[in-house]
């Protein structure tokens, strides 16, 4: 199962503050704005997201169809397709995916300690 591109999603408090610091750790703006309230941040292949007033707590992200530079690749596994095998599998999903469309979807499930995590295509 390919998850695409991973990140780790983080809710603050203040997006200046944390653009500032995490610029101090060596991170650099590769997306979002300050208007829209997220920014996601690279240093190397990682990439944290700052999401201002968006969701509650940290959560771990993976992008079908993405690399870790946000291009596109030609070959990944569609997260309606993700969202079936976990269901074989017995995992619980908190939301589904819309199996009767295509493009665009996630899904969200929780670790057995409650870690969130988003599986989020966007193409």
């Amino acid at each position: 199962m390919k998850l695409g591109a991973f990140s780790i999603s983080l809710s603050v408090k203040d997006l200046g503050k944390s653009k500032d610091f995490y610029e101090k750790l060596g991170f650099s703006q590769m997306a979002g704005s300050m208007e829209h309230n997220y920014l996601i941040m690279k240093n190397e292949e990682h990439l944290i997201g700052l999401f201002q007033a968006m969701f509650d707590g940290n959560m771990l992200t993976f992008n079908p169809g993405w690399n870790q530079n946000a291009q596109t690749l030609d070959v990944f596994d569609d997260v309606r397709d993700i969202q079936k095998h976990l269901k074989e599998k017995g995992v619980v999903l908190d939301k589904e995916a819309d199996e009767t469309t295509s493009g665009p979807e996630h899904i969200f499930l929780k670790d057995p300690d409650g870690n969130m995590i988003l599986i989020d295509q966007h193409r």
